[in-house]
């Protein structure tokens, strides 16, 4: 079995509505997203998943995220912002993309919010 990562970062701001604590007021972060895949079969130059195709189709994901206000983009119109639901957010819109050619298949989806703290979704 074969696991590869891509990491990418964007830049935006939440809140966390209804936390008892700094946290609900308005702040920023630099997200940093490790991306995960894993697989059995190489293909005939040996390769799992093109790291370029993998990376680029992640920065796709990201560049909808990067810049916002994240409570009040899409992806979190009726859930909190939360590393947790940012992870969960990321894994389903990068899981549907086409690169994953039967091959491979993504694992998890890390999102750091701060150097030492991150969450990892995984179905």
């Amino acid at each position: 079995m074969y696991e590869l990562s891509v990491k990418s970062e964007f830049e935006a701001a939440h809140r966390i509505k209804d936390y008892p604590g700094k946290c609900a007021r308005l702040h920023g972060h630099n997200w940093i997203v490790e991306a995960v895949a894993e697989g059995e079969k190489l293909d005939s130059l040996g390769i799992l998943l093109d790291f370029k195709i993998f990376k680029a189709r992640l920065n796709e994901v990201l560049d909808e995220l990067d810049h916002q206000y994240l409570n009040e983009t899409e992806f979190f119109s009726e859930q909190n912002p939360t590393a947790e639901n940012i992870a969960r957010e990321i894994f389903l819109k990068l899981s549907g993309a086409d690169i994953f050619n039967g091959a491979a298949k993504l694992k998890a989806v890390k999102v750091f919010e701060s150097p030492k703290s991150c969450v990892t979704y995984y179905e």
